[in-house]
């Protein structure tokens, strides 16, 4: 599988130790994040890792700031991402049993690399169920074609 991950400066240590893990997990990472600490605009990133999910050019995203949450919004903007913040291996898991998300989110400043790369083993692993919950995510997918 391919995997963008994006992050800004709060998160480039993050954003490398889960890259190695996702590659130790077998993937491929896709790195559209800065490598850099200076000051940078997460919404950037956001999009960048969005993008490539939709386009194709990976299958999965996963996308790092300071919480999780500013990055989370500029992905969710791009049509077609669901995008969700998940600082417990719980909530990444139902985001994907349940909701079908495509990139994953979380805070550099909120979960140490431990829970990050558990959250993430986690959340790759998990297959969409379907089903009813099918209905819901084209539900949502409405809602964002109404805009």
């Amino acid at each position: 599988m391919r995997v963008a991950i994006g992050n800004d400066h709060s998160a480039v240590e993050l954003k490398e130790i889960i890259a190695d893990y996702v590659r130790e997990l077998g993937h491929e990472a896709i790195n559209l994040g800065t490598d850099t600490t200076q000051s940078c605009d997460y919404p950037l990133y956001g999009e960048k890792v969005g993008r490539a999910v939709v386009s194709g050019e990976a299958d999965l995203g996963i996308a790092i700031c300071g919480t999780g949450l500013g990055i989370s919004l500029a992905a969710n903007k791009v049509k077609g991402v669901r995008a969700c913040v998940c600082s417990e291996p719980y909530t990444a898991r139902m985001s994907r049993l349940h909701n079908n998300a495509n990139v994953l989110c979380f805070g550099a400043r909120v979960v140490g690399s431990e829970l990050a790369k558990m959250i993430t083993q986690v959340w790759l692993e998990t297959e969409f169920e379907g089903g009813r919950h099918q209905r819901r995510v084209d539900q949502i997918m409405e809602i964002e074609g109404k805009s």
